[in-house]
């Protein structure tokens, strides 16, 4: 039976809630100051996991079009994160990669020649908005490199996202075995990376074994398969802005279970982040949504309407 689009976009959104989780096990169970060895433990069991479930490789020019997503959504991604939320007040961080719906409009624009509309740039901006008035708070001064990596893991990922959505998938190849693929090769990039720059593995502690089990099954492994799933349904462009509800779950989070507070202006940016990534779902007048056929092939949906940014259906 095929999925309803509200179906489809709620079971996609589990993914940024589920990353929302990143930061309090990150801070609360983990080895402090290991952003590549923490990005390795993330990606590689994960990958290595669903690789085995699918039994399928890639195949031709899906080796190299593998290990580009790979690098963009997971090697580079990764350690990116970890590195600013390291060197930064982590709502600075999340202020940042508020923006993916805006880099991603853009670059649907540079690399693929389609026009953003008013409505998605106006919505991109109130969900950054929001967000901002959630996390941010008067810090210290920013770190330089902190905000570099912010950045460059925000641009990382807008472009795994406008490209996944881009190429599709091969012939009779799911999001399971697309999801393994770009695991596995950016876990592959991780490890060596990790081993010479930041030495041999650290000791590891109870909670910290149920961090990283938590990162790599739930976190990673179901939370990208679910993401990757969406990105071949939906329009890059619906994708990317579920990406507001990571920060807005950090902070819901953060009050639940490590008692921060949340204020009124923070209730009125959890309002504004949340309309708007309702609004960035709305499909466009006279256009529909072809949800019903599985994880989007290339060669059988048009290069337009493979990526249709501005159309009917994204985050990070």
């Amino acid at each position: 039976m095929a999925a309803t689009r509200p179906a489809l976009i709620a079971l996609t959104a589990l993914a940024p809630v589920s990353w929302g989780s990143t930061y309090a096990v990150t801070t609360e169970l983990l080895p402090p100051d290991r952003p590549l060895f923490t990005g390795l433990m993330r990606a590689l069991p994960a990958g290595l996991l669903l690789l085995a479930l699918a039994r399928v490789l890639p195949r031709g020019a899906w080796w190299g079009k593998a290990a580009v997503l790979g690098v963009l959504n997971i090697g580079a991604f990764f350690p990116l994160l970890f590195l600013a939320a390291y060197r930064m007040p982590g709502g600075m961080a999340a202020v940042v990669g508020s923006l993916g719906p805006l880099l991603v409009v853009g670059l649907s624009a540079l690399l693929l020649g389609q026009r953003p509309t008013a409505r998605s740039v106006l919505t991109g901006v109130v969900a950054a908005f929001g967000v901002s008035l959630v996390v941010l708070e008067a810090a210290g001064g920013l770190d330089p490199l902190g905000v570099l990596a912010a950045v460059a893991s925000t641009a990382s990922m807008s472009t795994g996202t406008v490209l996944a959505g881009r190429w599709g998938r091969p012939d009779g190849v799911g999001p399971l075995a697309l999801t393994a693929w770009q695991l596995t090769a950016g876990g592959l990039l991780l490890a060596p990376l990790a081993l010479l720059v930041e030495g041999a593995p650290p000791a590891l502690d109870g909670p910290a074994v149920g961090g990283y089990l938590y990162l790599a099954l739930a976190n990673t492994a179901l939370a990208y398969w679910l993401w990757f799933r969406g990105i071949g349904r939906l329009s890059a462009t619906q994708v990317t802005f579920l990406g507001p509800l990571s920060p807005l779950t950090a902070a819901v989070i953060g009050w639940a279970a490590l008692g921060e507070a949340l204020g009124q202006v923070q209730l009125a940016g959890m309002a504004l982040a949340f309309g708007a990534t309702l609004a960035g779902q709305r499909a466009p007048r006279g256009r529909t949504v072809a949800i019903a056929a599985p994880f989007g092939s290339a060669s059988k949906k048009g290069r337009k309407d493979s990526m249709d940014l501005m159309g009917p259906a994204l985050r990070r």
